[in-house]
């Protein structure tokens, strides 16, 4: 039995697994958004939260005019050994979310995959959900044009544009169209007798 035997082991031995995790991680801080199978998704989480929450505590103490909290960012690159991500979650992810207690990170499950059927899902910050604010654009937008509901042009304005789509002064169109308006009732006049008989 498994009691109080936390964590996933993935198929893979200890040093496998830390390095699976650390990619992980890296990869989450640089691209702000991972697809993964679901297993190491949630296992990866576990890590990240924990990187962001020490990366957020050292943050908030330096913003206190304390010097600069060297031992963390060693402590956090002692795990992801990438200076690029060490940097980018002290200088740009701590700082936003300073104020958010936990839960930094968000799975969201896709399915299965095509190949061995493993279930996938995605592994992303909650502060940098760009998906859902460019969704949220298009909606906004949305919502604004179908307010506008497209009415019938005033006269003035549709003689005022004629002549600027087809070339005419606008009194030579009306005159042009005037008879062809008027051949086309008679037209329709003279067809509907016989649809009726019929």
């Amino acid at each position: 039995m498994r009691h109080q035997n936390s964590g996933r082991k993935l198929g893979r031995t200890a040093s496998h697994r830390k390095a699976t995790l650390s990619a992980l991680s890296v990869s989450l801080i640089q691209h702000k958004r991972i697809r993964t199978t679901t297993a190491k998704a949630k296992e990866a989480r576990m890590v990240v939260e924990k990187l962001i929450t020490r990366a957020k505590r050292a943050v908030v103490r330096e913003t206190d005019g304390k010097q600069k909290d060297v031992h963390a960012r060693r402590e956090v690159f002692a795990f992801l050994r990438d200076r690029t991500a060490v940097s980018t979650l002290f200088n740009d992810i701590a700082p936003k979310v300073s104020t958010r207690p936990g839960g930094y990170t968000r799975v969201v499950k896709l399915g299965r995959r095509l190949g061995d059927g493993a279930e996938i899902a995605i592994l992303e910050l909650v502060d940098y959900n760009t998906g859902q604010e460019k969704a949220a654009a298009k909606t906004a937008a949305k919502a604004t044009t179908t307010k506008k509901k497209p009415g019938k042009k005033p006269k003035a304005e549709s003689a005022a544009e004629a002549p600027a789509k087809t070339g005419k002064p606008a009194v030579a169109q009306a005159e042009t169209e005037a008879p062809a308006a008027e051949g086309t009732d008679t037209e329709a006049k003279a067809e509907s007798p016989k649809t009726t008989k019929a």
